[in-house]
């Protein structure tokens, strides 16, 4: 007696989920680059690396 998996999927809410998740850091991050504050900031931080 075998059971033989021909596909495994996660469930719908779980995979709608992490696409909403996705979305909303995606637009966050979006929003950030909107600030040229954060941007200077950025770019020190960045360049200060080196």
């Amino acid at each position: 007696m075998t059971t033989v998996w021909t596909k495994i999927t996660r469930p719908q809410w779980l995979q709608a989920g992490s696409l909403v998740l996705a979305a909303l850091v995606l637009a966050g991050v979006f929003m950030l680059y909107t600030r040229p504050g954060f941007l200077v900031m950025l770019v020190d931080q960045v360049w200060s690396c080196f």
